[in-house]
Protein backbone atom coordinates (compact mmCIF):
# COMPACT_ATOMS: atom_id res chain seq x y z
CA UNK A 1 0.00 0.00 0.00
CA UNK A 2 1.39 3.17 -1.18
CA UNK A 3 1.39 5.95 1.25
CA UNK A 4 2.43 9.52 1.76
CA UNK A 5 5.69 10.19 2.67
CA UNK A 6 4.79 12.54 5.54
CA UNK A 7 2.22 9.47 6.75
CA UNK A 8 4.90 6.72 7.47
CA UNK A 9 5.80 7.46 11.25
CA UNK A 10 1.68 7.49 11.86
CA UNK A 11 1.01 4.24 9.65
CA UNK A 12 3.91 2.18 11.33
CA UNK A 13 2.93 3.25 14.95
CA UNK A 14 -0.83 2.31 13.68
CA UNK A 15 0.55 -1.35 13.25
CA UNK A 16 2.59 -1.72 16.28
CA UNK A 17 -0.19 -0.42 18.22
CA UNK A 18 -2.96 -2.75 16.58
CA UNK A 19 -0.71 -5.47 17.04
CA UNK A 20 0.16 -5.98 13.21
CA UNK A 21 3.98 -5.67 14.39
CA UNK A 22 4.55 -7.68 17.60
CA UNK A 23 6.36 -7.00 20.47
CA UNK A 24 10.36 -7.44 19.80
CA UNK A 25 10.14 -8.17 16.33
CA UNK A 26 13.02 -6.68 13.88
CA UNK A 27 11.45 -3.80 11.80
CA UNK A 28 13.85 -3.93 8.89
CA UNK A 29 13.67 -0.85 6.63
CA UNK A 30 13.60 -2.71 3.42
CA UNK A 31 10.50 -4.79 4.74
CA UNK A 32 8.55 -1.55 6.04
CA UNK A 33 9.56 0.46 2.62
CA UNK A 34 8.06 -2.19 0.58
CA UNK A 35 4.90 -2.48 2.43
CA UNK A 36 4.12 1.45 2.83
CA UNK A 37 5.41 1.83 -1.00
CA UNK A 38 7.93 4.29 0.05
CA UNK A 39 12.09 4.78 0.09
CA UNK A 40 13.82 3.93 2.92
CA UNK A 41 14.24 7.35 4.05
CA UNK A 42 11.36 8.06 5.65
CA UNK A 43 11.09 5.08 6.99
CA UNK A 44 14.46 5.63 8.55
CA UNK A 45 13.05 9.19 9.95
CA UNK A 46 9.78 7.31 11.26
CA UNK A 47 12.15 4.83 13.14
CA UNK A 48 13.47 7.51 14.66
CA UNK A 49 10.68 9.12 15.81
CA UNK A 50 8.54 5.93 16.92
CA UNK A 51 12.32 5.29 19.21
CA UNK A 52 12.33 8.53 20.35
CA UNK A 53 8.63 8.07 21.72
CA UNK A 54 9.24 4.78 23.24
CA UNK A 55 7.53 2.20 20.32
CA UNK A 56 10.69 1.37 19.11
CA UNK A 57 14.06 0.01 20.50
CA UNK A 58 17.59 -0.43 18.73
CA UNK A 59 19.61 -3.09 19.42
CA UNK A 60 22.96 -4.69 19.03
CA UNK A 61 23.32 -6.81 16.10
CA UNK A 62 19.52 -6.68 15.33
CA UNK A 63 18.58 -3.14 14.43
CA UNK A 64 15.13 -1.71 15.21
CA UNK A 65 12.99 -3.60 16.82
CA UNK A 66 9.42 -3.30 18.41
CA UNK A 67 9.85 -2.34 22.20
CA UNK A 68 8.69 -4.82 25.06
CA UNK A 69 7.44 -2.84 27.74
CA UNK A 70 7.26 -4.15 31.17
CA UNK A 71 4.63 -4.28 32.80
CA UNK A 72 6.15 -1.44 35.17
CA UNK A 73 6.38 0.77 32.70
CA UNK A 74 2.71 0.08 31.51
CA UNK A 75 1.50 0.67 34.85
CA UNK A 76 3.49 3.79 35.07
CA UNK A 77 1.57 4.98 32.07
CA UNK A 78 -1.96 5.13 33.31
CA UNK A 79 -0.11 6.81 36.46
CA UNK A 80 0.94 9.45 34.39
CA UNK A 81 -2.06 9.73 33.14
CA UNK A 82 -3.98 10.25 35.99
CA UNK A 83 -1.80 13.53 36.80
CA UNK A 84 -2.24 14.84 33.12
CA UNK A 85 -5.91 14.29 32.19
CA UNK A 86 -7.19 16.31 35.16
CA UNK A 87 -4.71 18.92 34.17
CA UNK A 88 -5.61 19.20 30.54
CA UNK A 89 -9.82 19.62 32.00
CA UNK A 90 -8.47 22.36 34.16
CA UNK A 91 -6.64 23.78 31.20
CA UNK A 92 -9.40 23.11 28.92
CA UNK A 93 -11.99 25.12 31.95
CA UNK A 94 -9.58 28.21 31.11
CA UNK A 95 -8.92 28.03 27.60
CA UNK A 96 -11.79 26.20 26.04
CA UNK A 97 -13.18 28.00 22.23
CA UNK A 98 -17.19 27.89 21.87
CA UNK A 99 -15.90 25.51 18.62
CA UNK A 100 -14.58 23.51 21.21
CA UNK A 101 -17.83 23.63 23.42
CA UNK A 102 -20.25 22.90 20.15
CA UNK A 103 -18.06 19.51 19.59
CA UNK A 104 -18.14 18.12 23.15
CA UNK A 105 -21.69 18.89 23.68
CA UNK A 106 -22.58 17.20 20.03
CA UNK A 107 -20.25 14.38 21.18
CA UNK A 108 -22.11 13.05 24.65
CA UNK A 109 -25.56 13.88 23.21
CA UNK A 110 -24.18 11.07 20.52
CA UNK A 111 -22.53 9.10 22.74
CA UNK A 112 -25.98 8.89 25.45
CA UNK A 113 -28.16 8.63 22.65
CA UNK A 114 -26.14 5.32 21.70
CA UNK A 115 -26.23 4.08 25.05
CA UNK A 116 -30.39 4.63 25.23
CA UNK A 117 -30.26 2.97 22.02
CA UNK A 118 -28.43 -0.03 23.43
CA UNK A 119 -26.03 0.75 20.06
CA UNK A 120 -22.37 0.05 22.05
CA UNK A 121 -20.23 -0.24 18.77
CA UNK A 122 -19.35 3.18 18.73
CA UNK A 123 -18.95 3.72 22.19
CA UNK A 124 -15.07 3.31 22.44
CA UNK A 125 -13.89 5.67 19.59
CA UNK A 126 -16.50 8.53 20.45
CA UNK A 127 -14.86 8.28 24.21
CA UNK A 128 -11.64 8.59 22.23
CA UNK A 129 -12.94 11.82 20.36
CA UNK A 130 -14.50 13.42 23.06
CA UNK A 131 -10.79 12.73 25.18
CA UNK A 132 -9.20 13.99 22.16
CA UNK A 133 -11.46 17.25 21.87
CA UNK A 134 -10.52 17.81 25.50
CA UNK A 135 -7.32 17.76 25.21
CA UNK A 136 -7.01 20.06 22.20
CA UNK A 137 -9.38 22.57 23.92
CA UNK A 138 -6.53 22.76 26.84
CA UNK A 139 -4.49 25.06 24.12
CA UNK A 140 -1.27 23.34 25.07
CA UNK A 141 0.74 21.86 22.28
CA UNK A 142 3.05 20.22 24.93
CA UNK A 143 0.29 18.50 27.16
CA UNK A 144 -2.11 17.56 23.57
CA UNK A 145 1.20 15.66 22.73
CA UNK A 146 1.95 14.09 26.05
CA UNK A 147 -2.00 12.86 26.44
CA UNK A 148 -1.87 11.74 22.73
CA UNK A 149 1.38 9.58 23.33
CA UNK A 150 0.02 8.42 26.22
CA UNK A 151 -3.36 7.24 24.03
CA UNK A 152 -1.12 5.40 21.71
CA UNK A 153 1.00 3.83 24.44
CA UNK A 154 -2.12 2.37 26.64
CA UNK A 155 -4.38 1.53 23.98
CA UNK A 156 -0.59 -0.69 22.73
CA UNK A 157 -0.17 -2.31 26.09
CA UNK A 158 -3.94 -2.42 27.76
CA UNK A 159 -7.45 -3.91 26.70
CA UNK A 160 -9.93 -2.33 28.21
CA UNK A 161 -13.11 -3.71 29.30
CA UNK A 162 -16.63 -2.17 28.35
CA UNK A 163 -18.18 -0.15 31.40
CA UNK A 164 -20.78 -2.11 32.72
CA UNK A 165 -22.80 1.26 33.13
CA UNK A 166 -22.31 3.24 29.68
CA UNK A 167 -24.72 5.80 30.97
CA UNK A 168 -23.03 6.52 33.94
CA UNK A 169 -19.47 7.07 32.26
CA UNK A 170 -21.47 9.61 29.74
CA UNK A 171 -22.91 11.48 32.55
CA UNK A 172 -19.56 11.83 33.55
CA UNK A 173 -18.75 13.57 30.26
CA UNK A 174 -21.68 15.58 30.66
CA UNK A 175 -20.65 17.14 33.64
CA UNK A 176 -17.11 17.16 32.82
CA UNK A 177 -18.44 19.43 29.76
CA UNK A 178 -20.74 21.76 31.79
CA UNK A 179 -18.03 22.88 34.23
CA UNK A 180 -15.75 23.29 31.05
CA UNK A 181 -18.53 25.63 29.95
CA UNK A 182 -18.43 27.77 33.36
CA UNK A 183 -14.78 27.76 33.30
CA UNK A 184 -15.01 26.17 36.69
CA UNK A 185 -11.24 24.99 36.37
CA UNK A 186 -11.13 22.83 40.01
CA UNK A 187 -14.37 21.41 39.57
CA UNK A 188 -13.70 20.29 35.83
CA UNK A 189 -10.11 18.86 37.57
CA UNK A 190 -11.87 16.98 39.73
CA UNK A 191 -14.25 15.48 37.52
CA UNK A 192 -11.63 14.23 35.29
CA UNK A 193 -9.44 12.90 38.20
CA UNK A 194 -12.50 10.93 39.25
CA UNK A 195 -13.46 9.99 35.81
CA UNK A 196 -9.60 8.88 35.27
CA UNK A 197 -9.97 6.96 38.51
CA UNK A 198 -12.92 4.63 37.16
CA UNK A 199 -11.44 4.13 33.68
CA UNK A 200 -8.53 2.82 34.80
CA UNK A 201 -9.86 0.29 36.70
CA UNK A 202 -11.30 -1.33 33.61
CA UNK A 203 -7.90 -1.83 32.01
CA UNK A 204 -5.99 -4.96 32.07
CA UNK A 205 -3.19 -5.75 30.52
CA UNK A 206 -2.72 -7.23 26.82
CA UNK A 207 -0.76 -10.80 27.23
CA UNK A 208 2.93 -10.64 25.49
CA UNK A 209 3.78 -14.27 25.16
CA UNK A 210 5.52 -14.81 21.58
CA UNK A 211 7.86 -16.99 20.33
CA UNK A 212 11.56 -16.57 20.80
CA UNK A 213 12.62 -15.70 17.80
CA UNK A 214 13.30 -12.25 16.39
CA UNK A 215 14.89 -13.23 13.18
CA UNK A 216 12.71 -11.01 11.44
CA UNK A 217 9.41 -8.68 11.25
CA UNK A 218 6.80 -10.77 12.03
CA UNK A 219 3.38 -9.47 10.83
CA UNK A 220 0.01 -10.21 10.69
CA UNK A 221 -2.15 -9.58 8.32
CA UNK A 222 -4.57 -6.11 9.18
CA UNK A 223 -8.01 -6.50 9.81
CA UNK A 224 -8.32 -2.69 7.97
CA UNK A 225 -6.16 -0.76 5.92
CA UNK A 226 -3.19 1.14 7.21
CA UNK A 227 -5.14 3.91 8.70
CA UNK A 228 -2.83 7.36 8.16
CA UNK A 229 -5.08 9.48 10.36
CA UNK A 230 -4.15 8.33 13.42
CA UNK A 231 -5.43 6.13 16.19
CA UNK A 232 -8.23 7.34 18.33
CA UNK A 233 -8.17 6.45 22.13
Amino acid sequence: MRIPAHSVCTAIRDDIVSGVFERGSRLTEEVLARRYGVSRVPVREALRTLESEGFVVTRRHAGACVAEPTEQEAADLLEIRMLLEPLGAARAAQRRTESHLKVLRGLVRLGQERVRRGEGEDLRSLGGWFHETLAQASGSPALIALLTQLRHKITWMYAVEQPARPADSWAEHGALVDAVARRDAERARALATQHAERATAAHRLRRTDRPGSTGGARVRTSQHPVNTAGARH
